[in-house]
């Protein structure tokens, strides 16, 4: 069992920066897969990042490639999304999800656990 708590969200203006945290219980956190997705009013949730239990192999949207990177630290139990060059599109709540798994999983359904998200808003 995994519980994840989220933090970190906020107002920016757009060209501004945040870091989104997650905070994991559980002693088994570096075997686990952990992801970040995003969910806008009105639309589906979608995949943002996603980083493999070492840290060694991530994948990013295609959206925030080159501004998002997706990181983690296992002796922390924490994962983390920094975010540059934010825009009004990247509004929405972010959410970060885990599965125990050695494969990367970009589909939101592959994941089993969920945190109950952070708002992000960014100002044009």
């Amino acid at each position: 069992q995994v519980q994840l708590v989220e933090s970190g969200g906020g107002l920016v203006q757009a060209g501004g920066s945040l870091r989104l945290s997650c905070a994991a219980s559980g002693r088994t956190f570096s075997r686990y897969l952990m992801g970040w997705f995003r969910q806008a009013p009105g639309k589906e949730r979608e995949f943002v990042a996603a980083i493999s239990w070492s840290g060694g192999i991530s994948s990013h949207a295609d959206s925030v490639k080159g501004r998002f990177t997706i990181s983690r630290d296992n002796a922390a139990n924490t994962v983390y999304l920094q975010m540059n060059s934010l825009k009004p599109e990247d509004t929405a709540v972010y959410y970060c999800a885990a599965r125990s798994t050695l494969v990367i999983f970009t589909t939101s359904r592959e994941y089993d656990y969920w945190g109950q998200g952070t708002q992000v808003t960014v100002s044009s």
